[in-house]
């Protein structure tokens, strides 16, 4: 499933429906699309309808990057540390 919604996106992307109008960095098209290459099905899509839900008037938008993009790169290096041989 995730393949196909990852296609759905790029191509959804690459039609310029949403021109440019995310309040958000990452666009949310952007946001989903990491989601789907990062997580299970069912989280992606839960972590994409609330991100969708939260692109709204009343919202003020920012940069709001995917759970993973902030914490990723800290395991990384957590990791690195353990394994490390000095």
């Amino acid at each position: 499933m995730n393949k196909l919604f990852i296609k759905l996106i790029k191509m959804y992307k690459q039609s310029g429906a949403s021109r440019g109008s995310c309040k958000y960095i990452p666009t949310c098209s952007s946001y989903s699309l990491e989601c789907f290459e990062k997580y299970c099905f069912f989280k992606a899509l839960g972590l994409t309808i609330w991100r969708i839900l939260r692109c709204n008037p009343f919202s003020k938008g920012g940069y709001d990057p995917s759970p993973f993009s902030i914490c990723e790169k800290e395991y990384e290096y957590l990791v690195y540390d353990i394994f490390r041989k000095d």
